[in-house]
């Protein structure tokens, strides 16, 4: 079963714009996401109708965070994008009237709403600054030059110090 990875993607792209000091391109994300450009601007749609981002257009134009950026959660960014189911197993259904499968999805069943809760909440507990913060921790830990292009970046490039 292939698993849904949007939520990171997305995550991913706005760290990436995150550390420009302007708009970003879709081209620039497709590339740092080795995807397409219509990819990046279907992602973008849906953001920006929820108010994290905001677009430009015309020459210098692109796509930028809104200035709350900081403050939004994981949680607001699962929520934006629909709220994909978030475990990739579930229940038997194939024979409902079987007392067995009863028993058994009841027990699973509360399980999967104990750790939807679980993860939610924590989705709830990590902002886009923490992120950000991680991903600096790192590139400190690294050093050495990077490009939004290979999925690292250059520290002169960066909206923080």
């Amino acid at each position: 079963m292939k698993r849904d990875s949007r939520l990171s993607g997305i995550l991913h792209v706005l760290l990436h714009m995150a550390e420009h000091s302007g708009p970003v391109t879709s081209e620039t994300l497709a590339r740092a996401m080795c995807t397409n450009p219509v990819v990046i601007r279907r992602i973008m749609g849906g953001l920006k109708k929820h108010g994290y981002v905001r677009s430009e257009k015309g020459h210098g134009g692109g796509w930028s965070l809104e200035p709350h950026w900081e403050s939004v959660t994981l949680r607001d960014i699962y929520a934006a994008i629909g709220s994909p189911a978030l475990l990739a197993i579930g229940n038997r259904t194939e024979m409902p009237g079987c007392l067995v499968e009863q028993a058994v999805n009841a027990a699973l069943g509360e399980a999967f709403a104990e750790m939807e809760t679980l993860l939610l909440a924590r989705l709830g507990d990590v902002t886009l600054a923490a992120l950000s913060a991680d991903f600096h921790a790192r590139f400190a830990a690294r050093g050495g030059p990077a490009t939004l292009e290979d999925g690292t970046h250059d520290e002169h490039d960066t909206r923080r110090p």
